[in-house]
């Protein structure tokens, strides 16, 4: 049993996939305030999506590990993870295009 007294923060790590609203472009990443970051991907404030947002949060997955969160993302970037996520998106890739 856990004390009362003593407690712990779990920070979860999350990876995300957005689309960009200017050209439909999708945008992998990873980050411990999903919130946060996607704030910031609005605000033009990340240096890699500044030229295509604003942005809408399409997927994203959950880890406690952060390892295992940017595996996660390294594999999303491939040419097997972007199949991956457009086959589990293909219902709202789809409709969002019509």
């Amino acid at each position: 049993m856990i004390h009362p007294t003593k407690f712990f923060v779990l920070v979860m790590q999350y990876v995300y996939v957005l689309k960009s609203l200017k050209d439909d472009t999708l945008y992998t990443g990873c980050s411990s305030d999903l919130q946060q970051r996607i704030k910031l991907h609005n605000a033009g404030r990340v240096a890699t999506t500044n030229k295509k947002f604003p942005y809408e949060l399409l997927y994203y997955e959950a880890y406690k590990n952060k390892a295992d969160a940017f595996t996660r993302e390294k594999y999303l970037k491939t040419g097997w993870g972007r199949n991956y996520i457009k086959k589990v998106l293909s219902n709202t890739l789809r409709t969002q295009k019509n």
